[in-house]
């Protein structure tokens, strides 16, 4: 008899890997040589996205719930929103190795100098906390109201990383502008849900 914690645990592992194929699709054309004339960018850039989709898909399951009473999803919100730093992470440390070589003067001049880089380590570096304190141990540590309060910290991060794609891109905003749409109406639902009288 299937038990509603053996079915989450598969629908969490399907996740996982349906995250993970991406990867292994950009490491398979990576290994081919089949990334194009400029692999280093075509890498960070999906890499990013990816990012992105998950820190966005792990935001939708409270504004499901609050709407559409959708719980479900609420259930795999930390394993996007890890999924979604594990991508970060990846972004950003092609970034660093791969793009800049570890070259620390490099790095520190890029990062002065243009402002969709040191707007995306900002949006990185917020994102350290949340993954450091995901754990259920970590939520009993600081307490529930203070996990809560330090997990709002994922919108300063989500919007941090739509003003890293936007300014990244030089000609067609059409897609980082479909981000900013898509965090505006996540915001306004839980701003209308915190302005709404209890009772």
């Amino acid at each position: 008899m299937t038990t509603s914690s053996d079915t989450q645990r598969w629908v969490t592992a399907g996740v996982v890997v349906g995250a993970l194929v991406p990867l292994a699709l950009l490491l398979t054309r990576a290994l081919r040589h089949s990334l194009g004339a400029d692999p280093v960018a075509i890498a960070l850039n999906q890499l990013g996205l990816l990012a992105l989709i998950l820190l966005f898909a792990s935001l939708t399951a409270t504004p499901l719930r609050l709407v559409f009473a959708v719980s479900w999803p609420m259930r795999l919100r930390r394993t996007l929103g890890l999924l979604a730093f594990f991508y970060a992470t990846l972004h950003f440390l092609t970034y660093l190795v791969v793009d800049q070589g570890l070259v620390g003067a490099a790095i520190v001049e890029d990062i002065t100098q243009r402002r969709f880089i040191t707007v995306g380590i900002l949006a990185f570096l917020t994102l350290l906390p949340l993954a450091a304190t995901s754990t259920k141990a970590m939520v009993r540590r600081l307490g529930g109201k203070r996990w809560q309060m330090l997990h709002r910290l994922v919108y300063l991060a989500a919007l941090l990383a739509v003003v890293h794609f936007v300014w990244r891109v030089k000609r067609d905003l059409s897609q980082p502008l479909l981000y900013a749409g898509a965090l505006a109406a996540l915001l306004g639902v839980r701003l209308v849900r915190a302005a709404k009288p209890s009772g």
